[in-house]
């Protein structure tokens, strides 16, 4: 009697220690729970008899410990512990097996063994059926479990029936303002927020929060977990302020219900740090990211894969900021915990392996960033099968290196897969359908496709406008793609009025300093630009740069870039120094940021390599050329058509030196790039054409320059319309050809075209340098310019030699001119003009005149002499 006795006391003993240990578990603390679980189990082990007693209250005991081991992440004792429980379940109720089972499930689960869990929780749902019926609270757990396990295979129809299962259980059998009900309302939400049903998951968190506010009043934490996914909502809706809003209510609970250290505090940082980041507070972001951290360190140790979540967060912070060497040692610190806590195989390593490779993308090593997306994608259809919508967003990572790489009909390929997918799995008006779009016209643009580029952007932006309604950043991008192709079709107004709707929204959800629109104020720049309205592209690109250092520091990428921008219009203003020194800026971050081989710094030597072209410093051109050209060649392949770009500049070289020869040869190759790579209606074929053209007019084959300029004059009215400037350009050239012919029948019939293109105004383009252009406005475009000569030639000065360069002549002309006009530069400019003008009769036209000076950085002297005016929109 006297043992019974003490065994009872050492039972109670036992199941006290046992429930603080769940008291704590509650709370989240759950390196404590495990202490007293321990103890009891320490304690238990004490009693010799082996009765039922024991064995039930020992398989309780271990049934906890696997849950909070569970909750630590810590799976292989979660596993064991379940085994345990498992064994002793064995000789007790067989329904408690199916409680170990629902913990293994779980443990695959969060493995990304989906497969696995589905055997697991389906084995726990069969012995539950058997043992307690169809319509028990524990058979609605599965269901839920189960649903779980589709929601991430991203099978969320099958979710959604196996949580209306779950639900209509739970309704049933409990009130309706249950909290277990309000914890399927959150689920069916999540499944609704992932299909892009943002209206249906707000309903469902708004029930689930009515009920849980009825039921456990305001500051219960799960009210707090409530409040996270209206934000979450919000933050994909593009309502930051709202979203930081319901953040901040779900912190504020957290911290009066869990204290600062939390888990659960962590996550909520996280998500802050989140809608800081996509706002472009890079700083606010990474502040919220280290505090998140700091807390999960203390709290779940070195290596819990919520660790490695907040490293990759932190990491995603530093690729936006261009510091790509510390976003690779974030990705790679968040790598090795995944791969010792998750194994080879889980969804979530797929994820990083993903990062990492869009890090390569941007660095500009392409190699590397798609053996990262194909490892990643070998993972994804291992774990996820065929169909899943991550799968889908890895086939669009590796179609935008094809893209970059100008792999077009590849990357084509690659979003139509990724198209193909979510068709099916999310339907046809899902967010992830309209991002698809909105790449493929990205293509469609690339490949001077502009209709078929327009259209699928639109496709894109009626998604976009249902789903997001009227005012979210997506919305505000797809506006500013569509300026982008308004812009290269000569459509200024149309380009400046999709940008400026594109500003409102992103001024609106972004405010002012947001790194996306200084690149809508480079954009509104570009175009200034080609419109010749160079104080204005420079007060843009300055507004754009002055955001860009306060918000990206002095070093990113996209400062080169602008540094860029602001050295082409210097460069088309004849400020050849500045424009140098704006190039080496940008060369100078470039260099430091990517690395000696980056397209990036290919694009920046081919600027300064035209800058020595206008200078006439033709060695010095080459030399950035084939820089440029070579590390092209190795980063794009043969093919890619910026080579072809590079191939045009040198051309243009080799024609200004008369070496013409040479000069088709590199038009010749050029070609032939674009041809295979932009099939025959692109318009920058039709520039190749148009400089072939050029140089038959300069060898005195007129008829093989006519049958290029008609050439390029075909495409240019195919893709751009008959009102496009580029059109009078080469109706301009063909009238010159025969003028020089002589064939005053022909050269009457082509300005007549001519004047018929640029009416009512007489408007035409003025090409400035191989692919830049400005519209211009001009009276009696065919009249002689021989009456300027003596009125220019006082302002041109020392840029004149520029001038009979851009003209054709060589430097034997130069140097005779020098020889009889020793001293005198005014008198240098005047034999100059006079003996162009001798050279060319009849073709030395007004307009002839003002082209050559626009292309040789002298705008402004055509300008002062009112020999015509920039258009201004």
């Amino acid at each position: 009697m006297a043992n019974q006795t003490s065994n009872s006391t050492i039972f109670d003993e036992i199941k006290s220690i046992r429930k603080k240990g769940v008291k704590y578990h509650g709370e989240g603390n759950y390196e404590d729970a495990l202490f007293y679980f321990q103890k009891a189990v320490t304690q238990i082990k004490s009693i010799a008899e082996s009765s039922d007693s024991r064995r039930q209250l020992e398989y309780s005991i271990y049934l906890a410990m696997a849950q909070s081991y569970r909750q630590k992440y810590q799976l292989i004792e979660a596993n064991e512990y379940s085994g345990k429980a498992e064994k002793l379940a064995e000789k007790l109720e067989e329904v408690k097996i199916s409680y170990c089972f629902d913990i293994q499930g779980d443990c695959k689960r969060l493995q990304g063994d989906f497969m696995g869990a589905l055997r697991d929780y389906n084995k726990s749902l069969q012995i539950k059926l058997k043992s307690l019926g169809s319509e028990h609270l524990d058979v609605s757990e599965s269901y839920h479990n189960i649903g779980l396990v589709y929601h991430n295979q991203g099978k969320h129809d099958e979710a959604l029936k196996e949580y209306n299962k779950s639900l209509r259980i739970k309704l049933k059998i409990l009130k309706n303002n249950d909290p277990s009900i309000a914890v399927l309302y959150n689920s069916i939400g999540q499944v609704y927020a992932n299909q892009g049903k943002y209206d249906g998951a707000l309903s469902m968190y708004n029930k689930s929060l009515k009920i849980k506010l009825t039921q456990l009043g305001d500051n219960h934490p799960s009210i707090a977990d409530t409040y996270n996914n209206i934000g979450l909502v919000y933050y994909h809706q593009g309502k930051y302020d709202d979203a930081l809003s319901m953040y901040n209510k779900s912190l504020k609970i957290k911290l009066t219900q869990l204290g600062d250290n939390h888990p659960s505090i962590a996550d909520t940082y996280n998500n802050i740090g989140l809608v800081y980041h996509r706002q472009g507070k890079y700083d606010d972001a990474l502040s919220m990211y280290n505090k998140s951290l700091k807390i999960k360190l203390t709290q779940l140790g070195d290596n819990h894969p919520s660790i490695a979540d907040t490293y990759n967060n932190i990491a995603n912070v530093y690729d936006n900021q261009g510091k790509y060497d510390d976003a690779l040692s974030m990705y790679n610190k968040s790598l090795k915990i995944k791969l010792t806590q998750l194994g080879d195989n889980h969804p979530s390593i797929a994820t990083t392996y993903n990062n990492i490779g869009r890090v390569y993308k941007d660095q500009g090593k392409y190699d590397d960033a798609l053996s990262m997306y194909n490892k990643s994608l070998k993972i994804k259809l291992t774990q996820l099968g065929d169909n899943h919508p991550s799968i889908a967003d890895t086939y669009c990572n590796i179609a935008s290196v094809y893209d970059d790489q100008g792999k077009y009909d590849d990357a084509l390929s690659m979003y139509n897969k990724s198209l193909k997918i979510n068709l099916t799995q999310l339907g046809d008006n899902h967010p992830s359908i309209a991002y698809i779009y909105h790449n493929i016209a990205s293509v469609y643009h690339h490949q001077g496709k502009y209709d078929d580029a327009l259209s699928m952007y639109n496709k894109s932006l009626k998604i976009k406008l249902t789903q997001l309604g009227d005012n979210h950043p997506s919305i505000a991008d797809t506006y500013h793609n569509i300026g982008c192709v308004y812009d290269d079709q000569g459509k200024y107004d149309d380009a400046l009025s999709m940008y400026n709707k594109s500003l409102k929204i992103k001024l609106t959800q972004l405010g002012d300093n947001h790194p996306s629109i200084a690149d809508t104020y480079n954009n509104i720049g570009l175009v200034y630009h080609h419109q010749g309205k160079y104080d204005d592209a420079l007060s843009m690109y300055n507004k754009s740069l002055k955001m860009e250092l306060t918000q990206l520091g002095d070093n990113h990428p996209s400062i080169a870039n602008t540094y860029n921008n602001i050295g082409r219009v210097y460069k088309d203003q004849g400020k050849y120094d500045d424009a140098l020194s704006m190039y080496n800026k940008s060369l100078k971050i470039n260099l430091t940021q990517l690395g000696d081989n980056h397209p990036s710094i290919a694009n920046t030597y081919n600027n300064i390599g035209r800058v020595y072209n206008r200078q006439g410093k033709y060695d010095d051109a080459l030399s950035m050329y084939n820089k440029s050209l070579k590390i092209t060649q190795t980063q794009l392949g043969d093919n890619h058509p910026s080579i072809a770009n590079t191939y045009n500049n040198i051309g243009r070289v080799y024609n200004r030196q008369g070496k013409y020869d040479d000069a088709l040869s590199m038009y010749n190759k050029s070609l032939k790039i674009k041809l295979t790579q932009l099939g025959d209606n692109h318009p920058s074929i039709a520039i190749t054409y148009n400089n072939m053209g050029r140089v038959y007019d300069d060898q005195g084959k007129h008829d093989d320059a006519v049958s290029m300029y008609n050439k390029s004059l075909k495409i240019r009215q195919t893709q751009l319309g008959d009102n496009h400037p580029s059109i009078t350009t080469t109706y301009n050239n063909i009238a010159s050809v025969y003028s020089d012919q002589g064939n005053a029948e022909q050269e009457s019939d082509e300005t007549e075209k001519l004047n018929a293109s640029c009416a009512p105004g007489i408007r035409f383009e003025v090409s400035v340098d191989s692919n830049e252009t400005v519209e211009i406005e001009m009276d009696e475009p065919d009249s002689s310019a021989k009456k300027y000569n003596s009125k220019i030639a006082k302002d041109i000065g020392t840029e004149w030699k520029t001038l009979a360069r851009e003209f054709g002549m060589d430097q034997r002309d130069i140097q005779k001119i020098i020889a009889e006009n020793n001293g005198s530069v005014d008198d240098q400019c005047a034999q100059m003009l006079s003996m162009y003008a001798s050279r060319k009769g009849r073709s030395y036209t007004k307009r002839a005149l003002v082209e050559a000076l626009f292309k040789s950085g002298l705008r402004s002297v055509a300008e002062d002499h009112r020999m015509c005016k920039v258009i201004l929109h």
